[in-house]
């Protein structure tokens, strides 16, 4: 294990590089991440795969970044590892978008891959899954779990892919239980635990039994785990940490799509990634539910085995309409199912959900 410490804006930047050493050129992967690989979460979830892809394909050097700011902070990390000759960087948030355009155009013998994103480029792809799949299975063990027909929901920045994934929670949600509302809290922040636990224990106060976070931190379900409230979480598997009341959390498995994107990349198999959009669901594995606990009774556990093979042999589509805003306004019209492009730009909360954007 090798370390390469760098001062940049006052701070420290550790990349820790490891891998196989059996040649001198090794393919040198670079990550670049939002948050701390000890998160519980989003960024443990993407390490937990370079981990594993080091295992898996020889002679490649990996490298990360963690609590990496969104803004010009992560143009200058990026910039740095294309300047240090890596073969390819993958960048791990929604807001590190346009510093990685800005840094491509630069670099152009240098493959760059931006999870979440839209914006693309000769060297530029993207990827992320239909985690909306995952998020529909864990509403439908909410509609069923709640007694007061009142769920929370604590979520990061009103952004589409939040938005879209929050959406399909509330509807299934509403598809097994119509009368149930789920109640919005923003904290602005991908991950901030005290934000997130305040966010929780709001959303309690005001009469919740299941809670749901979309943020990176498990402080929501510690927060429910200390009140006795159901809990469901989100990037990673918490029953450790919430024994008596966590339920599952939808899960990334990105060694998935790093599998299948850096041997691309080794046998330059693609010369222009600027139509490289990877945006698989559960059929492949890159989205899933962590193991339900045994706080899920049987007979839930049942229904979403069901829909979840219904999902992944495309028996149908969890936007399709008619479906209406919270605001009484129709969002789908009857018959029509989301094209992508929609998917991507949702700026709507559903009719069976309690707040707003902000």
């Amino acid at each position: 294990m090798k370390k390469i410490v760098l001062f940049m804006v006052g701070l420290f930047v550790i990349f820790s590089i490891t891998g196989c050493t059996k040649t001198s050129k090794n393919f040198k992967i670079g990550f670049v991440y939002v948050g701390s690989v000890n998160d519980g979460g989003w960024t443990q979830s993407h390490d937990k795969a370079r981990i594993e892809l080091e295992k898996e394909i020889q002679n490649i050097e990996t490298a990360y970044v963690s609590d990496v700011p969104e803004g010009m902070d992560a143009e200058r990390v990026i910039t740095t590892y294309a300047k240090k000759g890596y073969d390819l960087v993958f960048t791990t948030s929604f807001g590190f978008m346009d510093p990685t355009i800005n840094v491509a155009s630069n670099f152009p013998n240098t493959v760059f891959m931006h999870c979440s994103g839209y914006k693309r480029a000769k060297n530029v792809g993207t990827y992320f899954g239909a985690m909306e799949e995952a998020k529909y299975l864990a509403g439908l063990i909410a509609g069923k779990m709640t007694k007061s027909n009142s769920i929370g929901f604590v979520l990061p920045h009103p952004i589409p892919e939040v938005i879209r994934l929050t959406n399909a929670f509330a509807l299934g949600v509403k598809a097994v239980n119509p009368n149930a509302k789920v109640k919005v809290v923003w904290t602005n922040s991908w991950f901030d635990p005290t934000k997130e636990r305040e966010a929780a224990i709001s959303l309690m106060d005001s009469g919740v039994d299941v809670l749901a976070t979309g943020c990176d931190s498990s402080a929501a379900i510690l927060a429910g785990e200390s009140r006795g409230v159901w809990t469901i979480g989100y990037d990673s598997d918490a029953s450790s940490i919430a024994p008596n009341t966590y339920l599952t959390s939808p899960i990334w498995n990105w060694i998935v799509v790093y599998r299948d994107i850096v041997t691309k990349a080794i046998s330059k198999e693609i010369n222009d990634w600027s139509n490289f959009n990877y945006y698989e669901g559960l059929n492949t594995g890159i989205v899933a539910l962590a193991p339900l606990t045994n706080n899920v009774p049987k007979d839930i556990k049942e229904l979403v085995a069901k829909n979840q093979t219904a999902l992944e042999n495309k028996e149908f589509s969890i936007f399709k309409g008619p479906i209406y805003k919270n605001d009484g306004s129709i969002a789908i019209p009857e018959g029509h199912i989301a094209t992508y492009d929609e998917l991507m730009t949702m700026e709507y909360l559903i009719d069976n959900i309690v707040g707003t954007l902000n």
